[in-house]
């Protein structure tokens, strides 16, 4: 019979990359079962754990609150997800938000790419005023990703 290969919380954390104390706290939470102990006190994790850990971690990196993630630790990994239709919702709505976040940085970064491309982080508004009354430069178009910022308005 082949033996279960087992894991030390310091090879937990430093695998997936959190403290040793998350991972404390997950059990304390009851996130996470109570690990296994060695006789002398040392908790010992197995691949399940290992992986459980790993789905924790990446439902906090989307910004899943501890709480909201009880349900999808309580199903089987090996689950069917057709079994389990509302946990499906949750997560489709879930990955949804996820997207609008990224929508959202998404203009950000092509805000800051538009004042780096101009080569100023902040124009100087008088300067803007002396060359259009000078006729030597128009002020340029507003982007669409810089519209969020003016709410209401369909074009400056």
């Amino acid at each position: 019979m082949k033996e279960e290969r087992t894991f030390t919380i310091k090879q937990i954390a430093g695998q997936i990359g959190i403290s040793e104390d998350t991972i404390r706290y997950y059990e304390k939470i009851a996130l996470l079962p109570q690990a296994t102990r060695k006789p002398n006190g040392h908790r010992v994790y197995r691949q399940e754990d290992l992986d459980t850990i790993s789905l924790i971690y990446c439902l906090k990196k989307t910004g899943m609150p501890l709480g909201e993630m009880r349900p999808f630790l309580e199903v089987s990994a090996d689950a069917d997800p057709a079994e389990y239709p509302e946990l499906l919702a949750l997560m489709q709505n879930h990955r949804q938000s996820i997207v609008s976040q990224i929508n959202s940085l998404q203009q950000v970064v092509d805000f800051i790419d538009s004042k780096l491309e101009a080569g100023k982080i902040r124009r100087d508004c008088s300067q803007d005023t002396r060359e259009s009354m000078s006729g030597e430069a128009e002020p340029r178009p507003v982007s669409p990703a810089e519209m969020i910022y003016f709410p209401g308005k369909t074009g400056l």
